[in-house]
């Protein structure tokens, strides 16, 4: 009896007390990334960004493309925010009509990259030999040359027009996601469940996509949350040299080019496009940023 009693009061715990419970994995996570301040500023503005793409069109002071001649090239005010363009455009509606397409064309580019990115390396990392030898070859040879100047020859051979800048910034981007997959692949291949998953007959494709695949998704959300900020960067650079929306589109790079003419008399035109890309760019770094140091076991 005395042995018994000893044996529950060096336990630590009262007799009736529960254990405490683990937290789950979302819990820990949650609690883990609301420690990195940076990281969700960036990721209230994202949603910010994300809610103003799908109503900003209806909630515009003005209509984005509506001139207004007794207004032209005006400076911030009080009845244009943000002041007017060349033709008495309000510059704040059309910015915010803008996020939309900006925003449509960058994330639709990463999402055509990312998904030609892994099934690329998906196919390298699991067959391995020659596949993966030539896969690699080529990613390389376009690694050879910088993304943006790649993208604008392929808008040039193709030519301008927002869909062909989405397949110019998708096609730059499937080699760093092939690489990065490619690299998950051959952590994971080896693993048990993988081996069970060859033993019982399981076709090649299966054991891709539904046994190897979940494995490379930490890597996956990362690298795709930091690339959508590349690919609006991109994007608008694109359409900035004219490659990209016409003068009619509200398209943030568009703006920007257009407002270059009128520096030296309007720098709002150039001061207000050029922020919100460069605010929406650097919000998707630093969600990345907190995403990566978040799910990776070494900094927790």
């Amino acid at each position: 009896m005395a042995t018994t009693e000893k044996g529950s009061a060096s336990s630590g715990f009262a007799a009736g007390e529960e254990l405490p419970r683990a937290q789950s994995p979302v819990k820990q996570f949650i609690k883990k990334f609301l420690r990195r301040k940076t990281a969700v500023a960036g990721f209230i503005f994202i949603v910010f960004i994300l809610i103003l793409a799908v109503i900003g069109p209806n909630i515009t002071p003005y209509d984005p493309n509506a001139y207004d001649y007794n207004a032209i090239l005006a400076a911030p005010n009080a009845a244009h925010i943000w002041g007017t363009d060349e033709f008495g455009r309000d510059v704040f509606s059309r910015i915010i009509a803008g996020t939309q397409l900006s925003l449509g064309t960058a994330l639709t580019a990463s999402i055509l990259g990312t998904a030609g990115g892994v099934v690329l390396g998906l196919i390298a990392g699991f067959f391995g030999g020659l596949i993966d030898s030539f896969i690699m070859r080529v990613c390389d040879v376009m690694f050879a040359f910088p993304s943006i100047l790649l993208a604008i020859a392929i808008v040039a051979i193709i030519g301008p027009g927002i869909t062909n800048i989405m397949i110019g910034l998708a096609v730059f981007t499937v080699p760093s996601f092939a690489r990065i997959i490619r690299g998950a692949v051959l952590e994971v291949r080896g693993e048990l469940y993988v081996e069970v998953a060859k033993s019982i007959g399981c076709s090649p494709a299966r054991i891709m996509f539904v046994h190897i695949f979940p494995g490379t998704l930490q890597a996956l959300i990362v690298n795709f949350t930091m690339n959508v900020g590349g690919a609006i960067l991109s994007a608008s650079s694109l359409s900035f040299l004219g490659f990209g929306a016409s003068v009619t589109q509200a398209e943030w790079g568009a703006i920007l080019s257009q407002g270059r003419n009128y520096l030296a008399i309007a720098p709002h035109l150039v001061l207000f496009p050029g922020l919100v890309i460069f605010l929406t760019v650097l919000a998707f770094n630093l969600f990345g940023d907190g995403l990566r140091d978040t799910l990776d076991p070494k900094l927790n």
